[in-house]
């Protein structure tokens, strides 16, 4: 399998500039820890990870099936515990306009299935992912 490769740089005291490819996204904490609110912090970022790997794989799995897919929304909760702080729980629901209504549970199966992230996190934390 190949290797993903990004960096993350310091800018400034509290925040950083991750790099993949062409891509950046700036990293900060908010002001009232410190930082200068640049950017969303790194664990929300890792929930938008987990939620752009799941909405890439739901809408190639639609478009693969020639099914028409609108106002796709992935909403994640993240449970936050203390010593040491992670996540212990995460759960997304999945709503859509779906030209095949039927279908849509299918598509949130096959892109569950189909996202890194969540395979990588299914085994790190109670990861729960439902139509809404």
């Amino acid at each position: 399998m190949p290797t993903v490769h990004i960096t993350v740089d310091q800018m400034d005291h509290s925040s950083s500039r991750g790099q993949a490819g062409d891509h950046s996204h700036i990293m900060d904490r908010p002001e009232a820890k410190g930082g200068q609110n640049k950017g969303p912090m790194g664990g929300q970022t890792l929930l938008m990870g987990l939620g752009g790997c799941f909405m890439s794989n739901l809408l190639a799995a639609a478009k693969a099936r020639n099914i028409e897919i609108n106002n796709a929304r992935a909403k994640i909760e993240g449970e936050l515990a203390d010593a040491p702080a992670r996540y212990t729980d995460i759960h997304m629901i999945v709503t859509a306009q779906c030209s095949a209504p039927g279908e849509l549970e299918k598509l949130v199966t096959i892109a569950e299935r189909g996202c890194i992230v969540a395979n990588t996190l299914a085994n790190a934390v109670n990861l729960t992912i439902e139509c809404g």
